[in-house]
């Protein structure tokens, strides 16, 4: 078992031996020096998995985004089925809402994920299906 007997001074520092063999890498006389042989070990393999991050971030930004049109989509829904149910006292469907809707409808973004693509594929079905029936209505009448 090592033991510590007082205060003592530090042991003189050794100055580092030399290995014999001569080492490659930086050269200043002597013309240019060669590229080295490896430059891709750990750098190619942090560059995929970078790549693969922003790869995973963009498809979970596109669902995000798909999936707050779909809900918008569904609110507007949600407000056109009130204004109906109110429309037997003297309203109707609020033609800023059927608007609303008909843009939402148009422009669907696409998800990367693809049960939530058929999710919001199925739900802009129904808003074309309401935007249709609106507009025979107003044909007809």
């Amino acid at each position: 078992m090592v033991s510590i007997e007082g205060i003592g001074t530090a042991a003189p520092v050794r100055p580092a031996a030399r290995s014999s063999s001569r080492r490659e890498g930086f050269r200043i006389a002597g013309g240019l020096a060669e590229p080295a042989a490896d430059l891709g070990g750990t750098a190619g393999i942090a560059l995929e998995t970078m790549l693969a991050l922003q790869e995973a971030e963009g498809a979970a930004s596109r669902d995000r985004q798909a999936r707050r049109h779909a809900q918008d989509i569904l609110a507007e829904l949600a407000a056109l089925q009130r204004g109906l149910l109110g429309a037997g006292q003297g309203g109707g469907p609020d033609p800023g809402a059927l608007r609303r809707l008909a843009a939402l409808a148009g422009q669907v973004p696409l998800a990367a994920d693809p049960a939530l693509r058929d999710i919001v594929a199925a739900v802009t079905l129904r808003a074309r299906v309401e935007l249709a029936r609106r507009h025979a209505n107003v044909i007809s009448a």
